[in-house]
């Protein structure tokens, strides 16, 4: 069974740039949790409780600047692998309008999976 958190917004200070990292913006993260069918109980107790995941989310985020969007993506699989009972867990952050000398892109995005050894 698989649970999505899709664009998650929370706001960080990280990026190479100083100014990235003095000014922030908001980051938006993509999760994918791959978890039991015990979930099917429907209760709430049996399943990966996701506000839980979001606020684990913004703590890596509000926790560290990451210069990085990969390493930010790999603290928060690391994170979520550790604490929650997941199969695997894909998690993709999206910087968006990234500066890239003049020209015009959406957004970067990096992308860390972890499975449950």
């Amino acid at each position: 069974m698989i649970v999505e958190l899709d664009s998650l917004e929370i706001f960080g200070r990280h990026g190479v740039l100083e100014e990235e990292r003095r000014d922030g913006r908001t980051f938006f993260y993509d999760i994918s949790l791959e978890v039991s069918e015990a979930a099917l109980s429907d209760r709430l107790e049996d399943a990966v409780d996701y506000r839980e995941v979001a606020a684990c989310v913004k703590e890596i985020s509000d926790g560290r600047q990451f210069q990085l969007i990969e390493a930010l993506a790999g603290a928060v699989a690391d994170a979520i692998a550790e604490r929650f009972l997941v199969e695997r867990v894909r998690v993709r952050v999206r910087k968006p309008d990234p500066k890239l000398a003049g020209l015009e892109v959406a957004y970067s995005a990096a992308i860390a999976e972890r499975a449950r050894p």
